[in-house]
């Protein structure tokens, strides 16, 4: 659904038509995407743990295929995701391959997902991961694949290293030999090997050497894999399948986060299982089914944002909240060209202090009060962006906004020049209820049909109460960023206009500077070049996700704000929500 549906949704319906079109939509995606990933009911999808290596307690989701017992042994795959995903990002993968008889095991890697932390412990948990397919009793132990994606790839290297009489094939996606503790490739090591590296994919220089990734083939790290002195050509098949030296290269036409999204790449590696193990072959490759599931986990996410203004809308109308409801203060912000330059610097500041703020968050280690390093670095970024408006905002209104007699009331900040300590209370209790109706939606729609909201690479996830502890510590400088985000967006970009024209004009200029950054990164890769700042792969891919973030931001602060007449419920919600949906997604780097 787009912003502008979404906003007729929030403004023009009902509050129990709302919350009906919200409930509606959540159960339509969970009943879509529990049906796609569980083949209409025949393939058991299990949420397991165990016990690793020293006691870590690691996650995965297991699909167990029909027929699938210990008199009738299956073969199985081991599938791995990269750095700051999870389990579910392999849900490409887990679906056609379980489609075609194979159990496989989606696992968490150590401090992902409800794995335990470090992240990178026990050599990323591939072995553990291993270790316990092969314990299972409706598991052909002769008949083991291996699959991993970027940092999952190293996991799984390390794994066939560590355990070389325990599988029979290899594919690595977006990933590759010696790096991180996965052994270089030699003739023996590892077995049957299939390369899926994209045409587009922003690591080609860490994981292969070589800058542009259209050179991988011809990339020295890379032919020496495959033995041979020429560049690889894809889809040629190198070595022998029967004596366990085959290797095949693949080069979709994708991005590194593509590969798990992407209908060729996936293809490749079903096919690679299907020449190499014994089982199910008669299904072709590119017979998939899998990106059902993502349109399904896509509605229930848009449900539950839905949800958010229903309950919203829902609990404003009841008499314990209308002290906070009420109209926004007529507009007084900038006007003419002033308006435009400071829409332009509100747009454009958070993208170009991407990479220069995060760098200086990269400095905080990580510790048992912050404990994720990704995190770490979006909470300087927005303290620093935050501390950078608020800065901005009052040099403005101490030279033009005064002037035309806005006030505190005027940014949604006080009532009648008074903040009302009472009030934000209840605004804070008003966010608090909101938020746990709809992570209440998703804890249900994991409980019965194993399942959360996601789309790619954005997920809102249930969280452990791990990371409900961490949480709620990164939730204050959150919650002070998106306060100083409603200031300036309610009070200084303010205009006339209906309350969908100012919804959709805070999702426009809270998006826009992570539009112009991600193309101005990606328009040299995709011109068959490398990334206009080669040395920001990782941090690239993390700027998609502030597309839906920041819009669901603008969406919830725009609204809330016209219907109380303040930024408080908007900050506290934008704050739990963000805190939520960034932790639960991250890795962690402590250990507790």
């Amino acid at each position: 659904m787009s912003p502008r549906g979404l906003t007729h949704f929030a403004r023009a319906a009902t509050p129990l038509r709302t919350l009906v079109i919200a409930v509606l939509l959540i159960l339509v995606g969970d009943l879509l995407a529990w049906g796609i990933q569980t083949g209409g009911g025949r393939i058991d999808v299990r949420d397991v743990r165990w016990h690793g290596t020293g006691g870590t307690t690691m996650s995965a989701l297991l699909y167990v295929p029909p027929g699938a017992s210990p008199d009738a042994k299956a073969p199985a795959i081991l599938a791995v995701h990269g750095y700051i995903n999870s389990r579910e990002t392999q849900d490409g993968f887990a679906i056609e391959l379980s489609r075609r008889g194979f159990v496989v095991l989606a696992m968490d890697q150590t401090g992902h997902g409800y794995s335990d932390p470090p992240a990178f412990a026990n050599s990323f948990g591939g072995s553990d991961g291993l270790a316990y397919l092969r314990s299972l009793d409706f598991v052909d132990r002769d008949n083991i694949g291996l699959e991993g994606h970027s940092m999952g790839g190293w996991a799984v290297l390390i794994a066939a290293a560590s355990s070389p009489d325990d599988y029979r094939a290899v594919v690595i996606e977006g990933s590759s030999t010696g790096t991180s503790g996965a052994p270089d490739a030699t003739a023996e090591y590892p077995r049957n090997l299939a390369v899926v590296f994209s045409k587009y994919d922003e690591f080609s220089a860490l994981m292969w050497g070589t800058s542009v990734p259209g050179d991988v083939p011809a990339g020295e790290k890379l032919m020496a894999a495959f033995g041979t002195t020429d560049p690889v050509e894809p889809g040629r098949l190198y070595g022998s399948l029967a004596d366990g030296t085959a290797r095949v290269f693949h080069q979709p036409p994708v991005t590194h986060p593509a590969d798990h999204f992407s209908r060729v790449a996936i293809g490749h590696a079903v096919d690679w299982f299907q020449t190499t193990l014994e089982g199910e072959s008669t299904r072709e490759p590119g017979d998939q089914i899998w990106y059902w599931k993502e349109l399904g986990t896509l509605v229930a996410l848009v449900g539950m944002i839905v949800l958010l203004f229903g309950v919203g809308a829902t609990l404003l109308a009841q008499p314990v909240f209308q002290p906070i409801v009420g109209p926004p203060a007529p507009a007084r912000g900038a006007r003419g060209g002033a308006w435009w330059v400071a829409a332009l610097l509100f747009a454009m500041l958070p993208a170009v202090t991407l990479f220069p703020f995060k760098d200086m968050g990269a400095a905080l280690s990580p510790s048992a009060f912050f404990a994720q390093s990704i995190t770490n670095q979006i909470m300087v970024w927005a303290l620093l962006n935050g501390a950078i408006s608020a800065a901005l905002l009052a040099v403005w209104h101490l030279t033009s906004g005064r002037a035309a007699g806005a006030t505190a009331d005027d940014y949604g900040l006080t009532w009648d020049g008074r903040i009302l300590w009472g009030r934000v209370g209840g605004s804070f209790v008003l966010a608090l209820l909101i938020t746990a109706a709809a992570y209440g939606s998703l804890s249900l729609s994991a409980a019965i049909f194993t399942t959360d909201y996601r789309f790619w690479v954005f997920a809102v996830k249930p969280m452990s109460l791990l990371h409900l502890r961490m949480a709620l510590v990164y939730l204050i400088p959150f919650v002070v960023f998106f306060g100083v985000y409603g200031a300036v967006l309610s009070g200084q970009l303010r205009r006339d206009g209906s309350p969908t024209g100012t919804m959709l004009r805070a999702v426009t200029v809270s998006t826009l500077g992570f539009v112009a950054l991600i193309t101005w990164q990606y328009v040299p890769l995709f011109l068959g070049g490398t990334l206009a700042i080669p040395s920001e792969p990782l941090w690239s891919i993390i700027a998609f996700q502030f597309l839906p973030i920041m819009t669901i931001v603008a969406v919830v602060t725009a609204y809330f704000h016209e219907r109380t007449g303040h930024i408080w419920v908007g900050a506290f919600l934008s704050g739990m929500l963000v805190a939520w949906i960034v932790v639960a997604s991250q890795a962690t780097h402590w250990t507790f």
